[in-house]
């Protein structure tokens, strides 16, 4: 790991997103609450709040971060649905990693929760995938200039 504790700590914010494609049906399934798994999104926000909060158990060299605050949001278009994740902690290093780890799970769940409608008669997965997933925007210092 690399050494931050001379580092001071600082409010740090990130914000990170990316997409899955899916199939018309499946959105249809998704807005009208009628996928049998439950709500595919309640469920993803949760999964995205618990891969932020747990980022340093997946990735080895991550730093344990206190984090004060996660946002989800979800965009939902014809084929595809976006998630934004923000993060903020008054930390010695960067969120990006807390970010990233919460779009990437929430997108995976959506998958997962959403593979039975997805699947093709070979039992394959030829219009879904996830993409884009990146970091949008990061701050460190102080509050008042903060991201909103």
């Amino acid at each position: 790991m690399v050494d931050v504790g001379e580092k001071t700590p600082i409010l740090r914010i990130a914000v990170a997103g990316g997409s899955i494609r899916l199939k018309a049906e499946t959105i249809g399934l998704i807005k009208s609450n009628a996928i049998e798994k439950g709500d595919v999104l309640a469920v993803a926000r949760v999964a995205a709040i618990q891969a932020v909060k747990r980022t340093s158990e997946s990735i080895p060299l991550c730093h344990p971060i206190p984090v004060d605050h996660v946002s989800v949001e979800f965009t939902i278009g014809s084929d595809r649905i976006e998630c934004t994740v923000r993060v903020r902690a008054i930390a010695k290093t960067g969120v990006e990693m807390e970010a990233l780890c919460g779009v990437s799970a929430a997108l995976l769940t959506i998958w997962d929760m959403t593979k039975k409608y997805e699947k093709d008669d070979k039992g394959q997965y030829p219009e879904t995938f996830i993409s884009e997933i990146r970091v949008l925007n990061k701050y460190k210092g102080e509050q008042s200039n903060a991201l909103r």
